[in-house]
């Protein structure tokens, strides 16, 4: 019964570590003079830190292809293995890599060039604000109501 309850702890432990290393990431973009003229930057990378933890984290905290396929299909933009192929080398920046870490993440997202991943995060993200549908069915129209 005792190693049910240490597994929890384990994790908990894990992600406590991963969190330090983020946040340790995070104070050095922000130290960063490349950085220096980004608006509300702290905020932004709070933010970032968020949407990175969402994803599927390989062992060593990296995003893998499954990873990252997984997560756009959460958000409803499922991807070919080439299309995710072509996303992961636009965040590495070409290099033939299958993983992405937290500092290539970071760049994309507060980088100069639009890549696909970074657009469909932040429409995913803006998709969040706007207004609840209306659920059931659709009200009944008049006549008058027709264009």
């Amino acid at each position: 019964m005792d190693k049910h309850l240490q597994g929890g702890k384990a994790f908990g432990f894990l992600k406590s570590q991963q969190d330090e290393k983020l946040n340790s990431i995070n104070e050095a973009f922000l130290t960063d003079p490349k950085y220096a003229e980004e608006e509300d930057l702290s905020s932004k990378l709070e933010m970032f830190k968020n949407k990175y933890m969402e994803f599927d984290l390989n062992d060593q905290g990296d995003i893998d292809m499954m990873g990252l396929k997984r997560m756009l299909e959460k958000l409803g933009v499922a991807k070919t293995h080439l299309e995710l192929k072509k996303m992961m080398s636009d965040v590495v920046g070409g290099a033939a890599r299958d993983t992405f870490c937290y500092t290539d993440f970071l760049n994309m997202m507060l980088g100069k060039r639009n890549s696909i991943l970074r657009l469909i995060l932040m429409f995913e993200e803006k998709g969040k604000d706007q207004e609840p549908k209306e659920s059931g069915p659709p009200q009944r129209k008049a006549f008058s109501d027709l264009p």
